[in-house]
């Protein structure tokens, strides 16, 4: 491997590469030697950029974490446009088809990652907080607008479609269909939907 060649975002190439493996080969597939094989690097530039693989694998989290804030501006606008479940069912999809399933079982695989993450995210799996919180600030924008009902518990209600969404779409060959997403927004949401 050649190691005089220039890499623009050795950061964004390592953990595009570790997207690829984690979805393709699952936590186990992923150690360091995968990653810089993938992303067609030399085996040293990931240990001359992190401290250690843990370190890596916590960096790559949170910059998934942090990617998740593009998607919740744009779920955000959806706010009393559009139907409630459809938005919902359309978040979840796009949530839990990416690499949101696969680093949770990363993070429930490794001890030594789970560690790291807990000195800077304090409790839950980052990935499905955040979701939470991103899915907690639609429902609320959506009782603002007269679509949820006043008295839905929204603390209760973001993290129980996060965690079903994520039943859904865990270990599965194929992903759930469009219409059992919806389901099961509908089910979770039940009688706190406004048809007004």
């Amino acid at each position: 491997m050649p190691t005089g060649v220039a890499l623009r975002d050795v950061r964004k190439q390592l953990f595009d590469a570790a997207d690829r493996i984690l979805l393709r080969d699952g936590p186990s597939g992923l150690t360091s030697r995968s990653v810089t094989t993938e992303a067609g690097v030399a085996k040293g530039i990931l240990h001359r950029h992190f401290a250690d693989f843990d370190a890596f694998l916590a960096d790559f989290v949170m910059d998934r974490v942090d990617r998740m804030d593009t998607q919740a501006a744009q779920l955000r606008e959806e706010a009393g446009k559009g139907d409630v479940v459809d938005n919902l069912a359309d978040a979840l999809t796009a949530l839990f088809g990416s690499v949101a399933v696969a680093i949770v079982a990363l993070v429930t695989f490794r001890d030594g990652l789970r560690a790291r993450l807990r000195e800077s995210w304090p409790a839950g799996v980052p990935v499905l907080t955040e979701a939470a919180i991103m899915i907690g600030q639609y429902l609320t924008y959506e009782r603002a607008h007269g679509r949820i009902a006043d008295d839905a518990p929204i603390d209760a209600l973001a993290p129980t479609l996060i965690g079903a969404g994520h039943l859904l779409f865990a270990d599965r060959g194929t992903p759930p269909d469009a219409e059992a997403v919806r389901t099961m927004v509908t089910t979770v949401l039940g009688g706190y939907l406004s048809h007004a």
